[in-house]
C-alpha cells in the first residue's frame, strides 16, 4: 500500500480471522502517520468497536492523562494501535492464531510509521511483540531493542484502574523512561543527519 490511510481503508473489509464475524468495525489506529513513539495494546474493547478508534473509554482517558503528565504528549503526537483489529468477544485476550492472522496489518503499519519507540500495554503486547514468555511484571521497567526500535513494555492502563498494587506507578516511571529513549533515539537520528 502506498500510505498508511490506503491500507486503513483495506484493513477495514478483513474477514481473515474470526474475529471478523462479531465486530462493530476495524479499529486500525489513531494518530501522527509518522510519529516516533507508538502505543500498542492488545485488541479492542467495547467502547473501541463502537467508536473505530483504539483507546477510548476508561482506559483510553487514563492513557491520554498520564501520557499528558509524564511525556508531555498528545495522542497527535504519537500512534496508538493493537495487536488485533477487531475486538475478541466478551474482551478476552486475543487469541495466537487470531494474533498471527492480523499480524500483517501490524507489520505494515509499523513499516508505514516507522516508529522509534514503541510502548506495549499489557502482557499480551508485550509477550507478542518481543516473543517472550515472562509476563509484564517481569518484563517492564527496562527498555528492549527490537526490529532497529526500542520497546518500552508497561502495564495496560485497566490494570491501574482496577488498582493493581504498584500498576500506576510503574506505568508513571515507564513513560518517563519510553520520553528518555526517545529523546535519546531522535539526538542520535538529528547527529547522524547533521554529521
Amino acid at each position: 500500500m502506498s500510505d498508511l490511510a490506503a491500507l486503513a481503508t483495506e484493513a477495514a473489509s478483513c474477514t481473515r480471522c474470526r474475529l471478523a464475524e462479531g465486530r462493530t468495525q476495524v479499529v486500525f489506529g489513531t494518530g501522527h502517520p509518522s510519529a516516533d513513539l507508538l502505543f500498542l495494546g492488545e485488541g479492542p474493547g467495547a467502547d473501541e468497536d463502537v467508536a473505530g478508534l483504539p483507546f477510548v473509554g476508561r482506559s483510553g482517558k487514563l492513557l491520554d492523562r498520564m501520557m499528558a503528565e509524564e511525556m508531555g504528549l498528545t495522542r497527535a503526537d504519537c500512534y496508538i494501535a493493537n495487536m488485533v483489529k477487531c475486538r475478541p468477544p466478551g474482551n478476552r485476550d486475543p487469541r495466537p492464531d487470531e494474533m498471527a492472522t492480523c499480524r500483517p496489518w501490524l507489520d505494515a503499519q509499523l513499516e508505514h510509521i516507522d516508529p522509534r519507540v514503541v510502548v506495549t500495554l499489557g502482557n499480551v503486547a508485550t509477550r507478542t511483540l518481543l516473543g517472550r514468555p515472562e509476563g509484564i511484571t517481569r518484563l517492564r521497567g527496562q527498555a528492549y531493542p527490537w526490529d532497529g526500535r526500542v520497546v518500552v513494555p508497561t502495564y495496560h492502563p485497566s490494570a491501574a484502574l482496577r488498582g493493581t498494587l504498584g500498576a500506576m506507578a510503574a506505568m508513571r516511571a515507564d513513560l518517563v523512561r519510553a520520553k528518555q529513549a526517545l529523546e535519546r533515539a531522535t539526538s542520535v537520528t538529528i547527529r547522524s543527519r547533521g554529521g
